[in-house]
């Protein structure tokens, strides 16, 4: 499997280092669908500038990134192509050994479940075979390092792939097992844009079976481990936000940072929810509407981590395209993260009840992007509402996607407990209905 990953990585570098070279790389990095205000490479170089002639770059209101960003690039600036090409080299490998790891558990799982008889007869063409899963490691670093928005996202060195790079670490870090590392990771990524907190419920559930411990609010284990892991997570944090402050000898980035990513008060267009409704959004309104739309990512976290409690990684999965849907300032980098695991799904398909009809509409608004936008500003053609309509879409869309996901795994998983072929009392068939 080394020689394909090395074969894949090349090319990947390859179509990365020529993007690079050719004219469309400018073009790329002004795409709002691609860089937003908090990623965009020309306001890291903004501060830096800044830095430079020893201003702080928080003193106005270009650049919004941290500064252990803005310290990293002070010394890589003329590596800056490699560095992005790095990140992505470096999510794509954690992804795969991720799941390499993660398979090798599941099939481990799935035989002591077949020698203890837990699974009806009926259902047994449901159980994923060895030869099933060898290729899927493969097929998720393909799939994030040839997705069109990860390479779009590189070229027009977003700093989405350094969060990206955090989050991917972070999740091997907690499918290893590794506690202190995971703690470590998931605070990097936090620090960089909050969001990742969510994650936190999904690391705990699998650390803890990891450890056999029971999730049981009446058990002292249970507490311990949460107050461990807490004090590893908090620590790393603080720590980092000191450095931040010696770094920097101030707290200017604290609003400029996590205040801009809370507040939203740039309204630049992009693909995500907010810039149009707070846009035309009455100004005593703001502040109940901000914490409305705020809220989403963090309140499916509960009830997600209720239900799939017993499956963290799928919890992983589903947390990430929240976060890439509900966020105040998303991009398409965001997006290829969490679409990347999708192969990890495959044997949900024959369960997918509309997944023809959302990669149509994916694929479709991914193409209107730039066309609307050109019509809107360029052509002046069409307004704000075209645009902002295409955008809606293509959000419902992912959320059609991740809904499918949600309910073919739930359904898998309810006929591998009660069987394939349900029968009523009297011996019809009956129809599975989820509520």
């Amino acid at each position: 499997m080394a020689a394909p990953l090395t074969l894949l990585l090349i090319v990947a570098i390859t179509v990365r280092a020529a993007l690079y070279r050719s004219s469309l790389a400018d073009l790329i990095s002004e795409r709002v669908e691609v860089v937003s205000p908090l990623t965009a490479w020309k306001r890291v170089v903004e501060g830096l500038a800044l830095l430079d002639l020893g201003v702080s770059p928080y003193s106005g209101d270009v650049f919004h990134e941290t500064p252990l960003i803005i310290y990293l690039f002070h010394f890589l600036v003329d590596y800056a192509e490699m560095t992005f090409i790095l990140a992505d080299v470096i999510t794509a490998v954690a992804l795969y050994l991720t799941v390499k790891d993660y398979n090798k558990q599941v099939f481990r799982k799935q035989k002591y479940a077949l020698e203890a008889d837990r699974y009806p007869l009926d259902c047994l063409e449901l159980i994923r075979s060895p030869k099933e899963m060898f290729y899927i490691p493969l097929k998720v670093a393909m799939f994030y390092l040839l997705n069109p928005f990860t390479i779009l996202s590189c070229v027009a060195k977003s700093t989405c792939g350094l969060n990206n790079a955090a989050i991917a670490l972070f999740i091997l870090s907690t499918v290893k097992g590794n506690v202190l590392l995971s703690a470590i990771f998931l605070s990097v990524a936090t620090y960089q844009s909050i969001y990742p907190l969510t994650l936190c419920a999904a690391a705990l559930l699998y650390l803890m079976q990891r450890q056999y411990i029971p999730v049981n609010f009446r058990r002292a284990s249970f507490w311990w481990f949460i107050a461990q892991y807490a004090f590893m997570y908090l620590g790393s944090l603080f720590v980092i936000v000191c450095l931040s402050f010696f770094l920097l000898g101030s707290w200017d980035y604290l609003p400029s940072v996590y205040g801009f990513i809370l507040s939203v008060p740039d309204l630049t267009p992009n693909i995500g929810l907010f810039w149009y409704f707070f846009a035309e959004m009455f100004e005593h309104f703001r502040l109940f509407f901000l914490c409305v739309f705020q809220i989403n990512v963090f309140f499916y976290t509960i009830p997600l981590s209720i239900k799939l409690k017993e499956h963290p990684v799928f919890l992983i999965f589903m947390q990430l395209a929240v976060i890439s849907i509900f966020k105040s300032y998303p991009t398409v980098g965001d997006i290829a993260l969490y679409m990347a695991f999708l192969p990890v799904w495959s044997h949900l398909h024959r369960f997918l009840r509309n997944i023809f009809l959302v990669s149509c509409v994916l694929l479709a608004c991914s193409a209107l992007f730039p066309v609307l936008w050109h019509l809107w500003i360029y052509a002046g053609s069409a307004n704000s509402n075209f645009y902002y309509a295409i955008t809606l879409l293509f959000n419902v869309a992912q959320i059609l996607l991740v809904s499918d996901y949600f309910y073919a795994f739930l359904r898998r998983e309810h006929h591998l407990t009660y069987g394939l072929y349900l029968k009523r009392k009297d011996g019809s068939e009956a129809t599975l209905v989820l509520k």
